[in-house]
Protein backbone atom coordinates (compact mmCIF):
# COMPACT_ATOMS: atom_id res chain seq x y z
CA UNK A 1 0.00 0.00 0.00
CA UNK A 2 1.35 3.67 -0.79
CA UNK A 3 1.96 6.16 2.43
CA UNK A 4 -1.39 7.69 2.86
CA UNK A 5 0.85 11.40 2.68
CA UNK A 6 4.86 11.79 2.70
CA UNK A 7 6.46 15.13 3.49
CA UNK A 8 9.31 16.49 2.23
CA UNK A 9 12.45 15.75 4.40
CA UNK A 10 14.09 19.51 5.63
CA UNK A 11 17.65 19.83 5.40
CA UNK A 12 18.31 21.56 9.02
CA UNK A 13 21.63 22.75 9.83
CA UNK A 14 22.70 24.62 12.59
CA UNK A 15 26.12 25.93 13.21
CA UNK A 16 27.70 26.94 16.91
CA UNK A 17 31.26 28.02 16.33
CA UNK A 18 31.87 28.49 19.86
CA UNK A 19 30.60 25.01 21.18
CA UNK A 20 32.46 23.39 18.44
CA UNK A 21 35.50 24.86 18.80
CA UNK A 22 35.80 23.79 22.87
CA UNK A 23 34.78 19.36 21.72
CA UNK A 24 38.49 19.55 20.77
CA UNK A 25 40.26 19.39 23.90
CA UNK A 26 43.84 17.65 24.97
CA UNK A 27 43.77 15.61 27.66
CA UNK A 28 46.88 14.21 29.23
CA UNK A 29 47.13 10.36 30.45
CA UNK A 30 46.23 11.15 34.48
CA UNK A 31 43.57 13.36 33.30
CA UNK A 32 41.62 10.53 30.80
CA UNK A 33 41.74 8.36 34.16
CA UNK A 34 40.41 10.51 36.04
CA UNK A 35 38.13 11.99 33.85
CA UNK A 36 36.10 8.28 32.77
CA UNK A 37 35.87 7.21 36.38
CA UNK A 38 33.16 10.19 36.57
CA UNK A 39 31.89 9.69 33.24
CA UNK A 40 30.68 5.91 33.71
CA UNK A 41 26.97 4.66 32.65
CA UNK A 42 26.07 4.81 35.67
CA UNK A 43 22.85 6.48 34.96
CA UNK A 44 21.57 3.74 32.77
CA UNK A 45 20.31 0.24 33.01
CA UNK A 46 22.38 -2.23 31.01
CA UNK A 47 20.04 -4.44 28.61
CA UNK A 48 20.71 -6.93 30.90
CA UNK A 49 19.84 -5.70 33.91
CA UNK A 50 16.90 -3.85 32.51
CA UNK A 51 15.80 -7.12 30.84
CA UNK A 52 16.19 -9.14 34.61
CA UNK A 53 13.89 -6.42 36.11
CA UNK A 54 11.39 -5.77 33.80
CA UNK A 55 8.96 -8.76 32.95
CA UNK A 56 7.76 -6.65 29.66
CA UNK A 57 11.23 -6.28 27.94
CA UNK A 58 12.13 -10.48 29.05
CA UNK A 59 8.61 -11.54 28.02
CA UNK A 60 8.17 -9.26 24.59
CA UNK A 61 11.52 -8.95 23.08
CA UNK A 62 12.19 -12.68 21.73
CA UNK A 63 9.06 -12.13 19.40
CA UNK A 64 9.72 -8.94 18.65
CA UNK A 65 13.24 -9.67 17.64
CA UNK A 66 11.75 -12.70 15.23
CA UNK A 67 9.23 -10.23 13.95
CA UNK A 68 12.38 -7.95 12.88
CA UNK A 69 14.03 -10.59 10.87
CA UNK A 70 11.03 -11.82 9.17
CA UNK A 71 9.47 -10.20 5.99
CA UNK A 72 7.06 -8.31 6.71
CA UNK A 73 3.63 -9.14 7.47
CA UNK A 74 0.77 -6.46 7.48
CA UNK A 75 -1.49 -6.34 10.27
CA UNK A 76 -5.11 -5.83 10.48
CA UNK A 77 -7.61 -2.77 11.35
CA UNK A 78 -5.14 -0.27 11.75
CA UNK A 79 -6.57 2.59 13.45
CA UNK A 80 -5.75 5.51 11.31
CA UNK A 81 -2.76 6.72 9.61
CA UNK A 82 0.60 7.17 12.03
CA UNK A 83 1.76 10.81 11.96
CA UNK A 84 5.49 10.76 12.95
CA UNK A 85 8.51 13.46 12.98
CA UNK A 86 11.99 12.00 13.18
CA UNK A 87 15.18 13.95 13.67
CA UNK A 88 18.46 12.79 12.64
CA UNK A 89 22.15 13.82 12.98
CA UNK A 90 22.46 13.03 9.63
CA UNK A 91 25.49 14.97 8.54
CA UNK A 92 28.00 12.48 9.23
CA UNK A 93 30.19 10.13 6.99
CA UNK A 94 28.30 7.11 8.31
CA UNK A 95 25.61 6.12 6.45
CA UNK A 96 23.52 4.76 9.28
CA UNK A 97 21.21 7.59 9.93
CA UNK A 98 20.23 7.70 5.91
CA UNK A 99 19.70 3.94 5.74
CA UNK A 100 17.35 4.43 8.81
CA UNK A 101 15.01 6.63 6.98
CA UNK A 102 15.01 4.47 4.08
CA UNK A 103 14.37 1.26 5.73
CA UNK A 104 12.32 2.60 8.19
CA UNK A 105 9.79 3.46 5.62
CA UNK A 106 10.13 1.17 3.13
CA UNK A 107 8.83 -1.59 6.22
CA UNK A 108 6.20 1.18 7.05
CA UNK A 109 4.92 0.61 3.17
CA UNK A 110 5.35 -3.17 3.23
CA UNK A 111 3.10 -3.45 6.73
CA UNK A 112 0.40 -1.14 4.77
CA UNK A 113 0.08 1.18 7.38
CA UNK A 114 -0.64 4.36 6.34
CA UNK A 115 1.44 6.93 7.27
CA UNK A 116 2.81 11.09 7.18
CA UNK A 117 6.45 11.21 7.70
CA UNK A 118 8.65 14.64 8.15
CA UNK A 119 11.81 14.22 9.02
CA UNK A 120 14.11 16.78 10.09
CA UNK A 121 18.43 16.02 10.08
CA UNK A 122 20.83 18.06 11.49
CA UNK A 123 24.37 18.18 12.48
CA UNK A 124 25.99 16.66 16.11
CA UNK A 125 22.74 15.67 18.35
CA UNK A 126 25.13 16.94 20.73
CA UNK A 127 23.75 20.31 20.76
CA UNK A 128 21.10 20.88 23.01
CA UNK A 129 19.87 23.92 21.48
CA UNK A 130 20.05 22.53 17.99
CA UNK A 131 17.70 19.51 19.20
CA UNK A 132 15.09 21.65 21.41
CA UNK A 133 14.35 23.98 18.00
CA UNK A 134 14.13 21.18 15.75
CA UNK A 135 11.94 19.46 18.38
CA UNK A 136 9.95 22.36 18.52
CA UNK A 137 9.54 23.05 14.94
CA UNK A 138 8.31 19.16 14.75
CA UNK A 139 5.47 19.29 17.57
CA UNK A 140 4.26 22.02 15.55
CA UNK A 141 2.86 19.24 13.07
CA UNK A 142 1.29 17.36 16.18
CA UNK A 143 2.90 13.78 15.22
CA UNK A 144 1.81 10.53 16.85
CA UNK A 145 5.78 9.63 17.24
CA UNK A 146 8.36 11.46 17.66
CA UNK A 147 12.14 10.20 16.54
CA UNK A 148 15.35 11.58 17.75
CA UNK A 149 18.70 9.99 19.74
CA UNK A 150 19.57 10.74 23.18
CA UNK A 151 23.36 11.63 22.90
CA UNK A 152 24.25 13.81 26.07
CA UNK A 153 22.50 14.04 29.79
CA UNK A 154 21.48 17.84 29.55
CA UNK A 155 18.91 16.26 26.46
CA UNK A 156 17.12 14.21 29.72
CA UNK A 157 15.26 16.87 31.40
CA UNK A 158 13.93 17.97 27.14
CA UNK A 159 12.60 13.97 26.82
CA UNK A 160 11.29 13.67 30.40
CA UNK A 161 8.92 16.80 29.69
CA UNK A 162 7.84 15.66 26.47
CA UNK A 163 7.09 11.60 28.19
CA UNK A 164 5.34 13.30 30.41
CA UNK A 165 3.15 15.00 27.99
CA UNK A 166 2.05 11.92 26.89
CA UNK A 167 2.21 13.10 23.14
CA UNK A 168 3.64 12.15 21.22
CA UNK A 169 4.92 9.23 21.86
CA UNK A 170 8.75 9.38 21.95
CA UNK A 171 11.27 6.31 20.10
CA UNK A 172 14.57 6.83 21.20
CA UNK A 173 17.06 5.74 18.60
CA UNK A 174 20.86 4.75 19.13
CA UNK A 175 20.31 4.07 22.94
CA UNK A 176 19.56 0.91 24.41
CA UNK A 177 20.59 1.60 28.14
CA UNK A 178 17.35 2.90 29.48
CA UNK A 179 17.38 5.84 32.35
CA UNK A 180 17.40 4.65 35.49
CA UNK A 181 15.89 7.95 36.88
CA UNK A 182 12.99 7.76 34.47
CA UNK A 183 12.10 4.34 36.20
CA UNK A 184 8.28 3.35 35.00
CA UNK A 185 7.90 6.03 32.79
CA UNK A 186 9.97 4.88 30.05
CA UNK A 187 9.53 6.29 26.42
CA UNK A 188 7.47 4.29 23.92
CA UNK A 189 10.94 2.03 22.64
CA UNK A 190 14.44 2.70 22.90
CA UNK A 191 16.23 1.30 19.57
CA UNK A 192 19.51 0.61 18.20
CA UNK A 193 22.74 -1.18 18.47
CA UNK A 194 24.05 -1.36 22.10
CA UNK A 195 27.08 0.50 21.90
CA UNK A 196 28.87 -1.83 24.86
CA UNK A 197 28.01 -4.66 23.25
CA UNK A 198 29.84 -3.46 20.02
CA UNK A 199 33.10 -1.99 22.02
CA UNK A 200 33.57 -4.95 23.83
CA UNK A 201 33.51 -7.11 20.35
CA UNK A 202 36.48 -4.78 19.42
CA UNK A 203 38.23 -5.20 23.09
CA UNK A 204 38.52 -8.81 22.23
CA UNK A 205 39.62 -7.81 18.71
CA UNK A 206 42.86 -6.16 19.86
CA UNK A 207 43.61 -8.42 22.66
CA UNK A 208 43.31 -11.49 20.55
CA UNK A 209 45.43 -9.72 17.48
CA UNK A 210 48.39 -8.01 19.94
CA UNK A 211 48.59 -10.55 22.46
CA UNK A 212 49.13 -7.89 25.19
CA UNK A 213 48.06 -4.75 26.10
CA UNK A 214 50.22 -2.09 23.72
CA UNK A 215 50.48 1.80 23.79
CA UNK A 216 46.95 3.01 21.90
CA UNK A 217 45.23 6.54 21.74
CA UNK A 218 41.40 7.18 21.89
CA UNK A 219 39.93 9.74 19.56
CA UNK A 220 36.16 10.50 21.20
CA UNK A 221 33.32 12.36 19.97
CA UNK A 222 31.37 14.44 21.46
CA UNK A 223 31.32 14.17 25.41
CA UNK A 224 28.02 12.46 25.93
CA UNK A 225 26.35 9.09 25.87
CA UNK A 226 27.84 7.35 22.80
CA UNK A 227 31.52 8.88 23.80
CA UNK A 228 31.12 7.29 26.92
CA UNK A 229 29.78 3.83 26.03
CA UNK A 230 32.06 3.46 23.17
CA UNK A 231 35.14 5.00 24.14
CA UNK A 232 35.20 4.80 28.08
CA UNK A 233 33.97 1.44 27.64
CA UNK A 234 37.11 0.42 25.90
CA UNK A 235 39.50 2.60 28.13
CA UNK A 236 38.40 0.59 30.97
CA UNK A 237 39.04 -2.01 29.79
CA UNK A 238 42.37 -1.68 27.79
CA UNK A 239 44.06 0.82 29.69
CA UNK A 240 46.71 -0.90 32.31
CA UNK A 241 48.00 2.09 35.03
CA UNK A 242 51.33 -0.08 35.50
CA UNK A 243 52.80 0.24 31.70
CA UNK A 244 50.69 3.64 31.12
CA UNK A 245 49.56 2.41 27.55
CA UNK A 246 47.11 5.02 27.02
CA UNK A 247 49.17 7.36 25.00
CA UNK A 248 47.01 10.10 24.50
CA UNK A 249 43.33 11.26 24.31
CA UNK A 250 40.79 13.77 22.29
CA UNK A 251 37.23 14.85 22.13
CA UNK A 252 36.97 15.54 18.61
CA UNK A 253 33.32 15.18 17.99
CA UNK A 254 32.59 13.68 14.70
CA UNK A 255 34.89 15.65 12.70
CA UNK A 256 36.99 14.09 9.89
CA UNK A 257 39.96 16.93 10.14
CA UNK A 258 39.52 17.33 13.79
CA UNK A 259 40.25 13.78 14.10
CA UNK A 260 43.02 13.85 11.46
CA UNK A 261 44.86 16.78 13.23
CA UNK A 262 44.77 14.77 16.22
CA UNK A 263 46.31 11.77 14.77
CA UNK A 264 48.99 13.97 13.29
CA UNK A 265 49.83 15.52 16.96
CA UNK A 266 49.18 12.26 18.56
CA UNK A 267 51.63 10.20 15.88
CA UNK A 268 54.51 12.73 16.15
CA UNK A 269 54.23 12.31 19.79
CA UNK A 270 54.24 8.17 20.02
CA UNK A 271 56.71 6.30 18.00
CA UNK A 272 55.53 3.27 19.88
CA UNK A 273 51.68 3.41 18.89
CA UNK A 274 50.34 0.45 18.05
CA UNK A 275 46.73 1.96 17.32
CA UNK A 276 44.23 4.88 17.53
CA UNK A 277 40.92 3.61 18.78
CA UNK A 278 38.08 5.36 16.90
CA UNK A 279 34.58 6.34 18.14
CA UNK A 280 32.87 6.82 14.89
CA UNK A 281 32.98 6.45 11.63
CA UNK A 282 33.95 10.25 10.97
CA UNK A 283 36.86 10.06 13.57
CA UNK A 284 38.43 6.36 11.64
CA UNK A 285 38.40 8.55 8.71
CA UNK A 286 40.33 11.25 9.92
CA UNK A 287 42.84 8.66 11.68
CA UNK A 288 43.36 6.92 8.17
CA UNK A 289 43.98 10.29 6.47
CA UNK A 290 46.70 11.04 9.03
CA UNK A 291 48.43 7.30 8.88
CA UNK A 292 48.57 7.82 5.21
CA UNK A 293 50.94 10.79 5.63
CA UNK A 294 52.90 9.09 8.34
CA UNK A 295 56.10 7.68 8.67
CA UNK A 296 54.94 5.21 10.85
CA UNK A 297 51.75 4.27 8.93
CA UNK A 298 52.48 0.42 8.75
CA UNK A 299 52.71 0.42 12.23
CA UNK A 300 49.99 2.08 13.18
CA UNK A 301 46.14 0.87 12.63
CA UNK A 302 42.68 1.69 13.44
CA UNK A 303 38.92 0.87 13.82
CA UNK A 304 36.26 1.89 12.15
CA UNK A 305 32.36 2.00 14.02
CA UNK A 306 29.19 0.91 12.98
CA UNK A 307 30.21 -0.70 9.63
CA UNK A 308 28.71 1.28 7.31
CA UNK A 309 29.91 2.01 3.43
CA UNK A 310 32.71 4.20 4.42
CA UNK A 311 34.20 1.54 6.61
CA UNK A 312 33.45 -1.58 4.14
CA UNK A 313 34.85 0.23 1.44
CA UNK A 314 38.20 1.25 3.38
CA UNK A 315 38.41 -2.09 4.49
CA UNK A 316 38.24 -3.76 1.51
CA UNK A 317 41.09 -1.68 0.55
CA UNK A 318 43.24 -2.53 3.09
CA UNK A 319 43.00 0.60 5.01
CA UNK A 320 41.13 -0.15 7.48
CA UNK A 321 41.57 -2.99 9.97
CA UNK A 322 38.41 -3.79 11.56
CA UNK A 323 34.97 -2.71 12.55
CA UNK A 324 31.86 -4.00 14.03
CA UNK A 325 28.82 -3.77 11.80
CA UNK A 326 25.70 -3.42 12.56
CA UNK A 327 23.03 -5.23 11.00
CA UNK A 328 21.58 -1.54 9.59
CA UNK A 329 18.43 -1.77 8.53
CA UNK A 330 17.00 -3.70 11.62
CA UNK A 331 17.17 -0.67 13.27
CA UNK A 332 14.25 1.11 10.79
CA UNK A 333 12.52 -2.37 10.31
CA UNK A 334 11.77 -2.47 14.54
CA UNK A 335 10.66 0.95 14.76
CA UNK A 336 8.36 0.54 11.78
CA UNK A 337 6.90 -2.97 13.60
CA UNK A 338 6.84 -1.10 16.62
CA UNK A 339 4.67 1.73 15.42
CA UNK A 340 2.59 -1.14 13.38
CA UNK A 341 1.72 -3.04 16.20
CA UNK A 342 0.85 0.44 18.19
CA UNK A 343 -1.51 1.21 15.81
CA UNK A 344 -3.07 -2.25 15.51
CA UNK A 345 -3.64 -1.73 19.45
CA UNK A 346 -1.43 -4.26 20.19
CA UNK A 347 0.76 -2.63 22.06
CA UNK A 348 1.20 -5.17 24.72
CA UNK A 349 3.68 -6.78 22.38
CA UNK A 350 5.68 -4.02 21.97
CA UNK A 351 9.10 -4.40 23.97
CA UNK A 352 10.63 -1.01 25.98
CA UNK A 353 14.17 -2.07 23.87
CA UNK A 354 15.16 -3.20 20.73
CA UNK A 355 19.26 -3.72 20.13
CA UNK A 356 20.38 -5.21 17.54
CA UNK A 357 22.70 -7.79 16.14
CA UNK A 358 26.87 -6.86 15.19
CA UNK A 359 29.25 -8.62 13.30
CA UNK A 360 32.97 -8.41 13.60
CA UNK A 361 34.52 -7.66 9.95
CA UNK A 362 38.39 -7.65 9.55
CA UNK A 363 40.56 -6.41 6.38
CA UNK A 364 41.23 -10.84 6.61
CA UNK A 365 37.60 -11.10 5.32
CA UNK A 366 36.79 -12.28 2.20
CA UNK A 367 34.61 -10.35 -0.49
CA UNK A 368 32.22 -12.88 -0.25
CA UNK A 369 31.36 -12.55 3.37
CA UNK A 370 31.64 -9.08 3.24
CA UNK A 371 28.73 -8.81 0.46
CA UNK A 372 26.35 -11.23 2.58
CA UNK A 373 26.94 -9.09 5.50
CA UNK A 374 26.09 -5.96 2.83
CA UNK A 375 22.77 -8.04 1.82
CA UNK A 376 21.51 -9.18 5.04
CA UNK A 377 22.71 -5.40 6.55
CA UNK A 378 21.24 -3.28 4.14
CA UNK A 379 18.20 -5.22 2.81
CA UNK A 380 16.41 -2.01 2.14
CA UNK A 381 18.74 0.90 1.88
CA UNK A 382 20.82 -0.94 -0.69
Amino acid sequence: MKPFFTISKLQVSFRVGLVILSLQIWLPFQSVLADSASKTLDDFWTLDEFTISHPKQSRNSDNFVKRVAADSSPLPDYKGAAKIAVIYPGEQASDYWRRSVVSFEARLKELGLPYQINSFFSGSPSFVGNQAQLIAAALKEDPDYLVFTLDVLRHKGLVQRLIARGRPKIILQNITTPVKAWRSRQPFLYVGFDHVTGTNLLIDYYKKRFGEKKPFAILYGPRGYVSRARGNTFLQSYSDPNTRNLKASYYVGYDRNKSRNATNRILAENSDLAFVYACSTDIALGVLDAIEAHDNRNNVVTNGWGGGSAELDAISAGDLDVTVMRMNDDNGVAMAEAIALDMAGREDEIPIVYSGEFQLVTSNDTAGRINELKARAFRYSK
